[in-house]
């Protein structure tokens, strides 16, 4: 009977470990349409990896997170990314670094990282900050979670929530970031839904934040 009983046990564990180890690897990308002819199948899930015996140091290394990077137009605020994109090495490694930088009242709007949850550490000035989730006992409702952080505070967004940081200090503000993705995707809620293209029928966005036409059409301009 014992040794009946271990068997199952170790049966199952093994099945349990195979469906451990072949589970959908998680998307790099936005979307990955799968490809009906060979010849046409450009793009992989990630990217493609070099001969590892033709890797270099250079491979691993990245210079530039000492000053700000690209400015967010009108928002008072820069990001400097260092993704897979611009640190190759960082390839199947799943993480990623940001650094942001905001003049007085900058703002880096509500976005979301599909793929990552992101840590940040405040190393100048004085930020509020917050995500929110959905209220539980409400579907409509979300619940907010802010904070006002200064020089070496610690903050957690998770996956896939929208979150903000803005900058209300009278002097400049710095923060370091880490994503758990090398490509953590990211959507600012406000230019994706009235800076796409094409644009969203006037109606959706109507009755969605009951709005009327003319400011959705100018909202609309704003964003395009």
């Amino acid at each position: 009977m014992a040794l009946h009983l271990l068997t199952i046990i170790l049966v199952t564990v093994g099945l349990l470990s195979s469906f451990a180890s072949s589970f959908d690897p998680s998307p790099f990308q936005d979307f990955c349409i799968a490809a009906s002819d060979s010849k046409a199948a450009v793009f992989v899930n990630g990217k493609f990896c070099k001969d590892p015996k033709l890797a270099t140091t250079d491979d691993f290394f990245l210079a530039g997170l000492n000053v700000s990077g690209n400015p967010l137009p009108g928002l008072g605020s820069f990001v400097n990314l260092a993704d897979v994109n611009s640190l190759r090495g960082l390839n199947t490694l799943g993480i990623s670094m940001v650094r942001a930088d905001f003049r007085p009242y900058g703002l880096i709007p509500p976005h979301t990282h599909p793929r990552g949850t992101e840590i940040i550490v405040v190393v100048e000035g004085t930020l509020y900050v917050g995500f929110l989730a959905p209220d539980t006992t409400n579907p409509l409702k979300t619940r907010s979670f802010t904070k006002t952080l200064s020089k070496g505070d610690v903050f957690v967004f998770p996956q896939g929530l929208i979150h903000f940081q803005y900058n209300i200090g009278h002097t400049n503000a710095t923060v370091f970031g880490a994503l758990n993705s090398q490509n953590a995707g990211l959507i600012v809620v406000a230019s994706e839904l009235f800076g796409s293209n094409p644009p969203l029928m006037d109606d959706v966005l109507s009755k969605a934040f009951q709005l009327d036409k003319k400011m959705v059409a100018t909202l609309q301009g704003l964003f395009s």
